[in-house]
C-alpha cells in the first residue's frame, strides 16, 4: 500500500459503493469497533504509523460520531466525509499523521486551529486534558461543542473565532495542529508557540500545499516538510 496517498481532505471525493463500511454482526447493526480496527490495521500502521498511544486512541474514539448520519458507515473508510458548510472530515491517515508529528505529551498544551466536526480535538483529547480549539464557521462550533460535550470530552475549550488569531488568552501553547491552509504561517501563532514547542500545519494553495513541522528554537522558526497535502484555504474573519 502507498504510504504517502493523495489526501483529499479538501475535494472530497465520495466512492460509492454497495459494501462501504457495511461490517455488520448478526443483529444487522453495522460493527464500529470492527471498522475502527481494520482502519488502524489497513489505513495506519500499513502507512506507517507508529505511536501506540496514537493508534490507541484511533481504536477508541467513535469517529462515526463525528459524520452526518447518512454517513456513518463510511466513517472509517480511506477517504474525508462532508459535515456540512463546505467542510469535510479528514481521512483517517491525516489525522493520525498530524497527531503522531506534534508528539503530545499529557498536560501540555495543545491549540487547533480548524474545529469542524470535533473529532480531531477528541483525539487530542485523549492524549491531553488541556485542549483549546478555534473553528470561524458558527454552525460547526456551536455543533461541535455540544458533540464534544455529549461524548464526555468537557474539558475541551471551543471558540468560534478568527484562527489567524490564535488564542491570545490561553498562550503560549506547547502545540499547535491546523487543519486549514494558510498561504503562509500565521505570525500570531508563532507568537504564541512556546520556545521548543511544535506546530503542524499545511501551507500554501491548492494544489501545492505542504504539511509542515515546524518547531520553535530559541525564537527561530524551523520547518519541516512531511507530505503534500490538500486542504480548504484558512481564512480571515471579519
Amino acid at each position: 500500500m502507498n504510504r504517502y496517498p493523495i489526501l483529499l481532505t479538501t475535494i472530497c471525493v465520495i466512492f460509492y459503493c454497495q459494501s462501504c463500511g457495511q461490517e455488520k454482526q448478526s443483529t444487522g447493526k453495522i460493527d464500529y469497533p470492527k471498522l475502527r480496527e481494520q482502519m488502524v490495521q489497513q489505513q495506519l500502521i500499513a502507512r506507517g504509523i507508529q505511536d501506540t498511544t496514537v493508534l490507541a486512541v484511533m481504536r477508541k474514539v467513535p469517529r462515526h460520531l463525528f459524520v452526518p448520519e447518512k454517513y456513518r458507515a463510511e466513517a472509517y473508510n480511506d477517504y474525508p466525509l462532508p459535515i456540512g458548510e463546505g467542510q469535510t472530515i479528514s481521512q483517517p491517515y491525516i489525522v493520525a499523521l498530524m497527531t503522531e508529528s506534534l508528539k503530545l505529551k499529557p498536560q501540555e498544551k495543545v491549540l487547533e486551529i480548524g474545529t469542524g466536526s470535533g473529532y480531531q480535538a477528541a483525539v487530542l483529547a485523549e492524549i491531553t486534558k488541556n485542549v483549546y480549539t478555534i473553528e470561524i464557521l458558527p454552525s460547526l462550533a456551536t455543533t461541535a461543542a455540544k458533540r464534544l460535550t455529549e461524548l464526555g470530552y468537557t474539558s475541551v475549550k471551543v471558540k468560534c473565532g478568527d484562527g489567524y488569531q490564535g488564542w491570545k488568552e490561553y498562550a503560549p501553547f506547547d502545540a499547535i495542529i491546523v487543519t486549514c491552509a494558510p498561504e503562509d504561517i500565521p505570525k500570531a501563532l508563532v507568537d504564541q508557540l512556546k520556545d521548543g514547542g511544535r506546530m503542524v500545519i499545511p501551507v500554501g494553495e491548492i494544489p501545492n500545499q505542504m504539511l509542515y513541522l515546524v518547531e520553535k528554537r530559541k525564537g527561530t522558526v524551523v520547518r519541516k516538510g512531511i507530505i503534500p497535502v490538500l486542504f480548504v484555504p484558512m481564512v480571515h474573519g471579519k
